[in-house]
């Protein structure tokens, strides 16, 4: 097994990297989880665990032997018809379209091996960088590759991804590009197009057995004529792609742009660099957090936990939802309460809202006791990089910042430290190490790979021990079902070190994350489901304030059915059929409303008024999203299955689903058991022979 850090070959079996004490895992490529060596499809996604996945390169070593030709195509992901794909089926997608710009003319005149020998290397540093963010390339061409982000796979941040993807890549040209540049060559620019959309998929099979997975629809081609236009080393994208990243990256704005088979201009807007946003709650506060409602049992458990942890009797509170439940609203609002807390970390503010107006529920009871905050938060695609949280947690305990360099960093570490406990000093090697940073005759690099990682933990725990006699500490964990396997033995190591000291331990994750916690006398799990109708109503009369007419009600019912204007009337009944289509779900109410004013349909004039009769709700993008990438997870006739009972309806009587599919009793029983566990339906015996989807959307 080759190691990913620095490409050196290792024995089949083994752990850790004879030469540099990396992880070796079988790592999956479109997940990046980690999977037992010999098995074949990833357990997470299901994907195909080729033999490249392991013996996968990185840019680094690539570079180092430029002068070995490589075969393009063995680093292209195979699709697997295991991932649960349905042929012809529709899906969102963000579509990647990268080139060398020039590379006509840079081959002109040269030997064709001395020009793979230049090329090659350059597409292999395309690949790697969408491969590394879970990206599907469908297709390398000479020059350049297409690839795929949210298919085959469904990833709810693929936009997000297919930005950082294209970010990696053009960095790693530009590396390659200076070297090339030193040895005497001549230098290599890349153009980027992005575009996200619909587009219907479809799988072929090859004559050598291969299965080939194929996008059609205009939302590739947009994504080809934005590269076309791209200025060399740049990112293009489209209008569609930057409503779902804005904030989380820095664009800037190109105007209408004519595009080639296009009749109007469409506003084209460049990447410039990562923006000041990371999480989903993040760019929520940026354009006004919505009322926060129905969660006073919760508050009221957090409330209690943290009493227990200022005493000295350390708490760890697990909360546990579905996507877009409010899992980092809660602790967002809890934060909140706990008056004149020090934030060190992703917190994010919003600069034009006060905490106290955002959060009804919040500063009544504002705790006297200062606490520092630490904060970390796994990432979908972080799975396959070690200490990712951890490393975003101690960064801003030390204050480094993102362009401090080795020396600077090392500063910093060393001030926090021996300012804090000189008795730490002992810990400083492995927290230089983390960052990459060696000392002079490091004995680190000697070590035995699972002892320096067993005191890599030990020496953050005992700074973070150390940090709470000086005053209460509050560790914010969020979204452990993305977490890699470093920042999870943090963590388990914390759980069992904090029962005596003055430390909240604050997790979230999804349902089907797994941990061994339950036994802990100071460990609490809360369950968050979604609102419950009167909270519902109660957030969403915030969203669309409005006067009450109750003769215009049948008008707008009309509206709803696509038979009136719509004009001036009142929003109960659109009001009644989002919380119907969302089964009361805050995120897929809040993304819902912001589209219907993004089209349109929805205008705010002092007070908020329908403007367009709506014959249907379109699922946003982002919801979109979120769903896709529970449903492609699912076993290929399973979600089959639930595709049928989408058309069967809200309620359907298994009878019926018999009669419909074909399948055996005791078949479609398991298959709609194992739907209800994955909590995509509920059964209601109630009602007698009949099944109800857990979501209608």
């Amino acid at each position: 097994m080759r190691c990913s850090k620095c490409g050196s070959g290792n024995p089949a079996g083994k752990k850790f990297c004879g030469d540099c004490g990396a992880p070796l895992a079988n790592r999956c490529s479109q997940c990046g989880a980690e999977n037992l060596p010999g098995k074949r499809f990833c357990g997470d996604c299901g994907a195909a665990l080729t033999p490249r996945d392991a013996a996968e390169s990185t840019p680094d070593s690539s570079r180092s032997k430029l002068k070995s030709p490589i075969t393009v195509e063995q680093h292209v992901t195979d699709f697997s018809p295991s991932t649960s794909t349905i042929d012809g089926e529709r899906k969102t997608v963000t579509a990647l379209f990268a080139d060398i710009k020039g590379s006509t003319e840079l081959m002109e005149g040269i030997d064709p091996e001395e020009a793979r020998t230049i090329v090659d290397p350059a597409l292999k540093l395309m690949i790697e960088a969408v491969r590394h963010y879970g990206g599907y390339i469908v297709q390398s061409t000479g020059d350049g590759i297409f690839a795929l982000f949210g298919a085959p796979v469904a990833h709810e941040d693929h936009p997000q991804r297919a930005l950082y993807a294209a970010l990696r890549l053009q960095e790693a040209i530009r590396r390659y590009s200076s070297k090339l540049v030193a040895d005497g060559g001549t230098p290599l620019e890349a153009r980027v197009g992005i575009n996200t959309g619909e587009v219907v998929v479809r799988t072929l099979a090859t004559t050598d057995g291969r299965t080939e997975y194929t996008p059609i629809g205009h939302t590739t081609n947009l994504a080809s004529r934005m590269q076309a236009i791209a200025s060399t080393g740049s990112i293009a994208l489209t209008e569609h792609t930057r409503r779902l990243v804005e904030g989380y990256f820095q664009l800037k704005s190109r105007g209408p742009t004519r595009i080639k088979g296009l009749a109007e201009p469409i506003n084209v807007y460049e990447v410039t660099g990562l923006g000041p946003l990371r999480t989903r709650l993040q760019r929520a506060a940026a354009r006004g957090l919505t009322k926060f409602v129905g969660r006073q049992r919760e508050m009221e458990a957090l409330k209690h936990a943290a009493e227990q942890a200022q005493a000295g009797h350390g708490q760890i509170v697990a909360v546990m939802a579905d996507p877009g439940v409010g899992k980092s609203r809660l602790f967002y609002e809890f934060k909140a309460t706990e008056g004149g807390a020090e934030t060190v970390g992703p917190a994010f503010q919003p600069v034009n809202d006060s905490l106290q107006r955002l959060s009804p529920m919040a500063g009544g009871d504002a705790c006297p006791t200062k606490w520092m905050m630490l904060e970390a938060c796994s990432v979908s695609h972080g799975k396959a990089s070690a200490y990712l949280p951890v490393l975003e947690l101690l960064s801003a305990y030390f204050e480094i910042r993102r362009d401090d360099d080795d020396r600077k960093r090392r500063e910093r570490i060393l001030g926090k430290v021996l300012g804090l406990d000189r008795s730490l000093e002992d810990a400083l090697p492995y927290l230089y190490s983390l960052y990459g940073i060696a000392e002079s005759g490091d004995s680190l690099a000697q070590m035995e790979p699972q002892l320096r990682r067993r005191r890599t933990l030990e020496a953050i725990k005992r700074v973070i021990l150390r940090e709470s006699l000086n005053q209460p500490l509050m560790l914010i964990f969020e979204d452990l079902h993305w977490i890699d396997s470093e920042t999870q033995a943090l963590v388990n190591l914390l759980v069992d070190a904090i029962a005596n000291a003055r430390i909240l331990l604050l997790v979230n994750y999804r349902p089907g994350y797994r941990h061994e916690w339950g036994s802990r006398t100071h460990y609490t799990q809360l369950r968050l489901d979604p609102l419950g109708h009167e909270s519902a109503e109660e957030m969403l009369d915030a969203l669309l304030p409005t006067p009450m007419a109750p003769s215009d009600i049948l008008a707008l019912s009309r509206s709803v059915a696509g038979e009136g204007t719509g004009e001036g009337t009142d929003l109960t009944a659109l009001k009644r059929l989002i919380i119907e289509r969302t089964d009361g779900t805050p995120f897929f109410m809040e993304e819902m409303v912001q589209s219907l004013f993004e089209e349109g349909v929805l205008q705010r004039n002092g007070s908020v008024t329908l403007a367009k009769p709506i014959s249907a709700i379109k699922v946003p993008a982002s919801v979109q999203a979120v769903l896709a990438s529970r449903i492609d997870r699912l076993a290929p006739a399973e979600k089959e299955l639930l595709q049928t009972l989408a058309v069967l309806g809200r309620e359907f009587a298994p009878t019926l689903v018999q009669r419909v599919t074909f399948k055996a009793s005791d078949e479609l029983e398991q298959m709609l058991s194992h739907l209800q566990l994955g909590e995509f339906i509920n059964e209601q015996p109630a009602v007698g022979d009949s099944n109800t989807h857990s979501s209608t959307l």
